[in-house]
């Protein structure tokens, strides 16, 4: 453990990136504050209320290569609270169900010719092989896949990955996406037959949430919810953390973990330079139905959706995974679209999202009927990930230091190769953890 002379540190948001970001200075030795706006910490992996049940607000998995992650459970002792179960992949296409859950299923798959399957598989298998993502970031994801895969495949098979997590910002992404999405895929498969093995924690991530409160208590950090930061300031050799009650705290150093076209408004001392980068950003947004089903649908983890005209891009039926007896032998499903700042979903109220999304469902499960919804709710998230362009790290990401001495950034920008998952902010915290600790030790 470093000895900083208990520098105090304020972190700017507590959801699981700033969480960790806490435990990991706090190890190094700073007194630290989470100042987090909701009044609950946890972002979007605070649980929701369906029906009877809680659970998470969105779909969450862990995969066995999720080292970081799985370091923290470690850590948080919920190591052994993991439920590990095979998982099965189908496509929807041309209104029928196709399964591709393992490699004579993918041999098999009718959707493509035997030479369409040849070069999907070495895509999969070139990009896998790539040890150096930066490349990447100078072509198109669309253009990447194309050029490996053939015209008919990537309308079959890759539009549909790429529009399930981008929607249409997939045409303005780099093909450092798929790179990192097929390195997380690749590493967590078993050997033999290939068998994908998700987890998940029994009692959802609010059991990660409430054991991460009381190991950060414990230490000594301070966290305080319900109290958004309205302003950073430098002062006095530190950082002031103006909150919307008027109140106003001192700091030796502060690093948020807001989305990066918030800073600006929170620092006005920031230079144009910076806050021009950090305007440039753009972000993938999600709105989800979730729904409690008194009928399974067709026990697939996630159904990818080749069909157009769908509002939603891929359905995940948790329960294929978790057990339904959680859930009193209900059948518990998400249908997420990711959306631009301009999708016109963006504007729809409850009502009609649960109309339209039901409604195409429907359309794929006609044996469904309304009296099949036990409970029903729909969430939103905004500023899920950043849409890595061209030239991303390089022309666009932020630095972690500012032009102003003591304030940091650290947050979901500064993954350019990844695909945003809880794994990869876990990760990117223990990094920034040591880089601010470096920096902070040079200032003295």
């Amino acid at each position: 453990m470093t000895n900083p002379e208990k520098k105090n540190i304020a972190i700017v948001g507590g959801g699981i990136l700033g969480l960790s970001l806490a435990l990991n200075l706090s190890d190094r030795g700073y007194g630290v504050t989470v100042l987090e706006g909701d009044e609950q910490i946890g972002g979007i992996l605070v649980p929701i209320r369906i029906g009877e049940h809680t659970w998470d607000r969105f779909y969450h998995v862990i995969l066995n290569s999720d080292r970081a992650l799985l370091g923290l459970l470690e850590r948080l002792n919920l190591l052994q609270e993991i439920q590990w179960g095979p998982t099965r992949t189908g496509f929807y296409t041309d209104g029928r169900f196709h399964s591709m859950s393992n490699i004579i299923e993918f041999l098999r798959f009718p959707v493509l010719s035997l030479l369409d399957i040849l070069r999907l598989g070495g895509t999969i298998f070139l990009t896998s092989r790539i040890k150096s993502w930066q490349r990447l970031e100078k072509v198109s994801v669309e253009s990447w896949l194309r050029r490996l895969s053939g015209p008919r495949t990537f309308e079959k098979i890759w539009l549909p990955l790429l529009k399930s997590k981008l929607g249409e910002n997939y045409r303005i992404t780099n093909a450092a996406f798929i790179w990192a999405t097929i390195a997380r895929m690749y590493a967590a498969r078993r050997t033999g037959i290939k068998q994908e093995m998700f987890g998940y924690i029994g009692g959802t991530y609010s059991r990660v949430l409430q054991r991460m409160q009381e190991v950060l208590a414990g230490r000594g950090v301070k966290l305080l919810c319900g109290h958004p930061v309205t302003r950073l300031r430098p002062k006095g050799g530190g950082i002031e953390a103006e909150l919307g009650d008027g109140r106003r705290l001192a700091f030796d150093a502060a690093v948020c973990t807001t989305p990066g076209g918030e800073l600006p408004g929170l620092c006005s001392e920031l230079t144009e330079q910076e806050k021009v980068r950090l305007r440039r950003l753009q972000y993938e947004h999600v709105v989800c139905l979730v729904l409690m089903l008194r009928k399974k649908l067709g026990g697939y983890y996630i159904t990818n959706i080749t069909e157009a005209g769908f509002p939603f891009t891929t359905v995940i039926e948790m329960t294929a995974l978790v057990d339904s007896g959680l859930f009193d032998g209900y059948s518990l499903v998400y249908l997420p679209r990711y959306v631009a700042e301009d999708d016109p979903v963006m504007g729809w109220d409850d009502a009609a999202v649960k109309e339209s999304f039901w409604k195409a469902l429907k359309g794929m499960y006609p044996d469904l009927d309304e009296i099949d919804i036990a409970a029903s709710t729909v969430t939103r998230a905004r500023f899920v990930f950043p849409v890595t362009t061209l030239n991303y790290s390089t022309e666009i990401m932020p630095d972690t230091a500012t032009s102003i001495s003591r304030l940091f950034i650290a947050n979901s920008s500064q993954i350019p190769n990844g695909t945003m998952n809880v794994n990869e902010l876990v990760a990117l915290a223990e990094r920034k953890a040591q880089e601010i600790s470096n920096q902070l030790q040079g200032i003295g």
